[in-house]
């Protein structure tokens, strides 16, 4: 039987429709971001909305190249591009331009490239190649600090282009070792009660939080009645917490950047500059508060228009989304994500091979991360941490490295039955 060549045999069709809306929903919001009254086409390139229209095109005729290799291309050469990749992390520490307080880019004529961006593209794949030919599932010391190595080798390098919000993106790929059997569930837990005291010692007097420690660790030895056994891994782990409430202020005080404690300072303090620090969330919040509920119409929206929100086409597309599109037009965005995110999870769990399974569920955990804080940042619900909402904010380097994995995913799904 002749088997058929084209490249979308096979391909789930949802999920590419889905990605286009997003795409093209993006590109949308871009244009209306720059719109002017003297606006002269689409394809004028010196403005975002014709760069935009640049991008997303040239994404897509990626995404064909992409359908058209041999699926087992990706973990033939996952070490390679890794290695690459990781090569550029360390160049552009050297040769790089610094934008935004940040030396993460390279300059090409007027353009320029992040290569930390598509650093998730190689760290997925790496990540899926490693522990797709080692047995993940269950556990050992080797799996787990191989996969750390992996993921912690390029954060290494990114933090030290002081791009903390790259950094913090590729933490979401713990889901990712903690649904294969890497590392134990308790671990998760430790992480976000560390993050909530840190929260917490931000709002309350350490010796406070120090003297609620005791008392839940002197009622837990009452209740489990236990004296003899278990005093002293109670009274260890209590020295443990201390000593990190205690270092809170250190760290807050001394290793934060003063841009990242002011982002912090914007949520937990009352007393906000909102013509300083507070600007950029305080205008955010009131885009999409004028929105209300049916929005004020497409490229009818005056903190869009009259350009209230910096990074407005980037880290603050969403602000744009609610203040034009309104409660309804925001909640069928988000469900539109969650909708796509939760398909690509579905699609990674029917793989027959674990490395189609791993790839699946690094790039949701990506997608996931981003979407979940870039929103969350535009309502103030947490710091602003600068980071794009895929598939939606300007930017050459996101839509063209969300656009390749998500390419190579739906390769891979459509060739699972070949792939071993």
């Amino acid at each position: 039987m002749k088997k058929s060549f084209n490249i979308f045999n096979n391909i789930d069709k949802p999920l590419l429709g889905m990605f286009l809306v997003l795409v093209f929903f993006g590109w949308a919001n871009v244009f209306s971001t720059g719109f002017t009254e003297t606006y002269d086409g689409f394809f004028n390139f010196s403005l975002i909305h014709g760069r935009q229209l640049l991008f997303v095109i040239s994404a897509l005729i990626l995404g064909v190249l992409i359908l058209m290799l041999d699926v087992k291309i990706f973990p033939a050469f996952a070490w390679l591009i890794y290695a690459g990749i990781i090569a550029m992390l360390a160049a552009v520490l050297l040769f790089g331009v610094e934008i935004n307080n940040s030396q993460s880019w390279f300059r090409i004529g007027s353009f320029a490239i992040q290569p930390s961006e598509f650093s998730k593209f190689a760290t997925a794949l790496a990540l899926a190649t490693f522990l797709s030919r080692t047995n993940s599932k269950s556990f050992s010391w080797t799996n787990t600090l191989g996969a750390i190595f992996i993921i912690a080798l390029p954060m290494g390098f990114i933090i030290l282009q002081n791009d903390m919000g790259t950094t913090l993106v590729f933490a979401s790929l713990i889901l990712v070792l903690w649904r294969e059997g890497v590392v134990r569930g308790y671990l998760l837990l430790i992480g976000l009660a560390a993050i909530l005291l840190f929260v917490l010692t931000l709002l309350i007097t350490q010796y406070i939080i120090i003297a609620a420690l005791a008392v839940i660790a002197i009622s837990w030895m009452i209740l489990r009645r236990n004296y003899t056994k278990e005093w002293l891994q109670v009274l260890g782990l209590f020295l443990v917490l201390s000593l990190y409430v205690l270092s809170v202020d250190y760290v807050y005080h001394d290793l934060l950047q003063p841009h990242q404690k002011a982002r912090i300072e914007v949520l937990i303090s009352d007393d906000v500059d909102l013509k300083g620090v507070g600007y950029n969330l305080h205008q955010s919040k009131i885009a999409i508060g004028s929105g209300g509920f049916w929005g004020k119409g497409f490229l009818e929206g005056t903190q869009t228009k009259f350009q209230f929100v910096p990074e407005q086409s980037t880290d603050f597309i969403f602000c744009t989304v609610g203040e034009e599109w309104g409660f309804w037009g925001s909640t069928l965005l988000i469900a539109l994500y969650l909708i796509f995110i939760g398909r690509i999870v579905t699609l990674a769990d029917r793989h027959r091979s674990s490395f189609g399974r791993i790839y699946g569920y690094a790039i949701a955990s990506f997608l996931f991360f981003h979407f979940t804080i870039n929103i969350g940042m535009t309502m103030g619900l947490i710091p602003v941490i600068g980071i794009p909402l895929p598939f939606l904010s300007y930017g050459g380097s996101s839509i063209w490295a969300f656009s390749v994995m998500f390419f190579t995913f739906l390769k891979i799904d459509s060739k699972r039955l070949d792939l071993l």
